[in-house]
């Protein structure tokens, strides 16, 4: 996801690149190899940690047409994001299936080379329920990867969760299209929110466990700027991973797929599925994040939790070349100091601790 809120700052100036002899770092000696990329900012769900219905009202001003990058704007940025060491692009919205003609972007992306000259991993996040009539030809089009977004097994909790009128059934349906059509990995991620979802984590694992998918629990957070970081609401992983073990699931862990990996992986000792626990909270990763985000209308994020980022525009209307935006991206990301979950976690590092003892065991 791409940080969604309510006002949009004026952006910030991008810094010049520095002279480097070697890899581009940032302050804190990471490499950005991964650039998330938002197409839209329109969803059709209103889940209350991203898009509140309260904040995203049928008035919110949502951004005119000329002011949302094209597929040749967007792959020019991608462009100069693999020249520097980028080798994973993620389509992202709002929910990235409602931008007319996504597969174009798609094909385009998939043009591109990486540094070693491979073709970049391009991946979708989405809600799922568009992908009954769009997973084949997004696969046909060079997409690698699709994640889904799933709450809840059961209607009640789902709709609670997106504040929408959509059925499970319509999400489980583009999940096994996703897996007929021969994605070669689904991903499906469940936001775990104490007092709202929790009671079917166990439903979800039993559901799962025999598809060939990874199944995500990601601790609840305020990406939508929307409940304060409240450790009332927060299952931590610990928690989840020892609840899943007490319903009888055998987990064997499985090493990292890179070294910016979020998630932690564990995979059924006797079924196909595999689970992975996300922890943006009680175990934050700032030390291994490797992305950027670019934003809708052009802007650049260094943080999920950025709330004013750097505008790309005005270079790609003034038609700058490769080599142009290759350093506007070295400069933002030389300077780039962000470990925003890390600082805010350390501060209310006892109150996560009272509350992850006082949900073990249910």
């Amino acid at each position: 996801m791409i940080p969604v809120v309510p006002s949009r700052p004026a952006a910030k100036p991008v810094p010049p690149a520095q002279t480097s002899s070697g890899d581009v770092l940032d302050q804190h000696g990471r490499r950005f190899t991964d650039l998330r990329i938002s197409v839209t900012d329109r969803c059709n769900f209103r889940c209350g940690y991203c898009m509140p219905k309260e904040v995203f009202t049928p008035d919110y001003p949502y951004l005119p047409r000329s002011s949302i990058l094209s597929f040749e704007e967007i792959t020019r940025v991608a462009g100069a994001a693999a020249a520097m060491g980028v080798t994973k692009f993620r389509l992202t919205g709002g929910e990235p299936l409602l931008r007319k003609d996504i597969t174009s972007l798609i094909r385009m992306l998939s043009g591109l080379k990486t540094t070693n000259g491979s073709k970049p991993d391009i991946t979708l996040t989405t809600n799922g329920v568009l992908l009954t009539r769009k997973a084949m030809e997004l696969r046909d089009a060079g997409l690698d990867r699709v994640t889904v977004s799933l709450d809840a097994m059961s209607d009640t909790n789902f709709q609670r969760m997106s504040d929408s009128d959509f059925s499970v059934r319509d999400v489980l349906a583009g999940i096994h299209h996703a897996l007929e059509c021969g994605f070669r990995k689904v991903k499906i991620n469940m936001v775990v929110r104490k007092g709202w979802n929790d009671n079917e984590v166990i439903a979800m694992v039993d559901y799962f466990r025999q598809l060939p998918v990874a199944l995500r629990f990601i601790e609840y957070m305020d990406v939508g700027a929307s409940n304060g970081w409240n450790l009332q609401e927060v299952v931590s992983s610990n928690s989840l991973l020892e609840n899943i073990r007490l319903a009888g699931n055998t987990l064997v862990a499985l090493p990292a797929e890179s070294g910016s990996d979020t998630a932690s992986r564990w995979q059924h000792q006797d079924a196909p599925g595999e689970i992975g626990f996300i922890s943006s909270i009680s175990q934050p990763f700032c030390h291994s994040c490797s992305r950027l985000r670019l934003s809708t209308d052009g802007k650049i994020y260094t943080c999920l939790f950025a709330s004013d980022g750097y505008d790309l525009r005005p270079l790609l209307l003034a038609d700058a070349d490769q080599q142009t935006l290759q350093n506007a991206l070295t400069g933002i990301w030389q300077q780039r100091d962000d470990r925003y979950s890390a600082m805010r976690t350390q501060a209310t590092a006892q109150r996560r601790e009272r509350i992850e003892m006082s949900y073990i065991g249910g």
